[in-house]
């Protein structure tokens, strides 16, 4: 374990922290990731196996980052946020080599919100709200904003149906009506 402003969190030794950097206590950071500088980590985080995290990057707690992730600046991630296996960030709407883009102007705002969920080999374009519990399929190429709790999927990501805080899938009621068969969740979706 490693101290650093009075918390403690783990490192692993093939991977890299710039300073400044800050990085709550709990925090785990495992195989060949590297985060850079101005990044803020909460606690209890488990960032996995070769994750890039950029310059600027806030991320809350109990965040699950899975390998082969990077998370490049612009991009917030709330509370409880898990980042399924090799999805993708982008910061850019028009990237050309020629004329880079590298200035924090450049880079749009993407945030997801607090409980959301991003399935492996997902792609989120950057400019985009993912709200809150919202669950973004497996493979999914997200180019709009996705409401809370929706559940979206596809190329590109669609609405095609709601989820409960617990995970599974909201029967509808009525028009804007929700329940939950397994924690007896109710919500009306706007």
């Amino acid at each position: 374990m490693l101290e650093q402003d009075n918390k403690k969190y783990f490192l692993h030794e093939s991977s890299y922290v710039d300073e400044p950097a800050q990085i709550g206590e709990g925090t785990k950071i495992w195989h060949f990731s590297h985060i850079s500088k101005n990044v803020k980590i909460g606690q209890k985080c488990n960032i996995g196996q070769n994750v890039v995290v950029a310059s600027n990057v806030q991320i809350g707690n109990n965040v699950k980052i899975q390998n082969n992730v990077s998370v490049y600046e612009g991009v917030i991630l709330e509370d409880y946020v898990f980042c399924g296996p090799s999805m993708v960030f982008t910061n850019v709407k028009t990237p050309r080599c020629e004329y880079p883009r590298n200035t924090s102007n450049d880079y749009l705002t993407t945030l997801v919100k607090k409980g959301a969920s991003i399935g492996a080999n997902a792609t989120i374009v950057c400019g985009t709200t993912i709200g809150q519990r919202a669950f973004i399929g497996a493979g999914s190429v997200v180019t709009k904003d996705v409401p809370d709790y929706a559940m979206v999927y596809g190329n590109p990501a669609r609405v095609e149906g709601w989820a409960c805080a617990c995970g599974e899938v909201m029967v509808k009621r009525e028009a804007a009506e929700l329940d939950c068969n397994r924690c007896g969740t109710h919500l009306t979706i706007k």
